[in-house]
């Protein structure tokens, strides 16, 4: 039975989430309807490389599933797109793995993007894709700022109360903030995140940009442990799984 190796693209504005849901529609879900559509429509398991949240998308989310019979995987990929035309779901590559390959497991590496704006005026192109902040915000103290959440820590600070993980100690490697034009970017790297681990960050950070805290605050509240000391959780709308590394 050969195993498929899926890059996917989503807008996840429409989904609840990467995760099949009872109550709404989700990334995964559309992922396994298409799947079904090559497999005489018997269910196909989909897994991914990780949980996106409800109206978080994704550059480059990495999946596998497997199917009965082998098929070319250029074809695979153009079927899956085609069964998913309707829906801000593409296939971007795929590839044939071994059978003991897994999305999630074998993945060593996950790369995330946060884009901010910061503009008086609403938005009209970039709505439900960008966080728009309505005052102009400092991305060098922002950056600054982040090195002390660099290395390995106790995340407890930054990690939702419904976070399953065993442990909150995590290790980052990499936080970049940077402007690029009329946004912020915030990129993120590290073998694995807490739950909404990323938006806790960037929503701490970003009261440094706008001058309410500082790099002494951030600290502070990475050694507080304490979930209430942590600044907003930024909205799913700027945030981006651009690529999984293997």
């Amino acid at each position: 039975m050969p195993r498929y190796k899926l890059t996917i693209e989503y807008d996840g504005a429409p989904y609840m989430g990467w995760q099949w849901q009872d109550h709404g529609p989700s990334v995964q879900g559309v992922l396994e309807a298409a799947g079904s559509k090559l497999n005489k429509n018997q269910p196909v398991e989909v897994y991914g490389s990780g949980r996106t949240d409800s109206g978080v998308h994704a550059l480059g989310q990495v999946a596998h599933m497997d199917l009965p019979h082998e098929i070319r995987v250029d074809k695979l990929r153009d079927a899956m797109n085609f069964h998913m035309a309707k829906d801000p779901v593409t296939v971007l590559n795929a590839e044939i793995m071994p059978d003991e390959w897994h999305a999630r497991f074998d993945a060593v590496e996950r790369r995330y993007l946060y884009r901010i704006i910061d503009r008086r005026m609403k938005l009209s192109l970039d709505k439900g894709r960008v966080w728009r902040i309505p005052v102009k915000m400092e991305a060098d103290a922002m950056h600054a700022a982040a090195q002390v959440l660099v290395g390995q820590h106790d995340f407890t600070a930054f990690r939702d109360v419904k976070c399953q993980a065993k442990s909150p100690v995590k290790t980052i490697d990499e936080i970049t903030i940077l402007r690029a034009g009329p946004e912020i970017h915030g990129y993120f790297r590290a073998r694995s995140f807490l739950h909404k681990q990323v938006r806790s960050l960037i929503g701490t950070l970003a009261e440094v940009g706008m001058g309410k805290w500082n790099t002494a605050d951030i600290r502070e509240v990475l050694d507080s442990k304490d979930r209430k000391e942590c600044g907003p959780v930024a909205p799913p709308d700027g945030l981006y799984l651009v690529e999984v590394k293997y």
